[in-house]
């Protein structure tokens, strides 16, 4: 697997046009640019998904990364996250709604 880093500071959206950021600051020292680097710990929330089921606000809360550790790249002993890992963004109630779409990344770090 290979793909560019995400970090803090990534543009992240999900597939209603919500936006997609961490739920705070990534934890641990690594950072590219000066954004910490994210891993598969740090929780990621959806704010802004105007998407509705037959009238019905239904918006995207949260995003769960399938994180394979294929890449060998860890921070604090945690798979990092890149631009191609898997997710899904779900409702309040796990409902999955689709993936998340990276708009940009850390592209001058590049996992192969």
């Amino acid at each position: 697997m290979s793909g560019s880093l995400l970090a803090s500071d990534a543009v992240i959206g999900c597939p209603h046009g919500g936006r997609v950021a961490a739920a705070g600051p990534p934890a641990g020292g690594v950072r590219v640019a000066g954004a910490a680097v994210a891993t598969a710990a740090h929780p990621y929330v959806v704010t802004g998904c105007p998407h509705t089921v037959r009238g019905v606000p239904s918006p995207c809360v949260t995003v769960r990364w399938a994180v394979a550790e294929e890449s060998g790249v860890t921070v604090d002993g945690r798979p990092v996250l890149l631009d191609t890992s898997a997710a899904q963004c779900l409702t309040a109630a796990f409902v999955p709604q689709g993936p998340p779409v990276v708009q940009s990344a850390q592209r001058k770090v590049t996992v192969r």
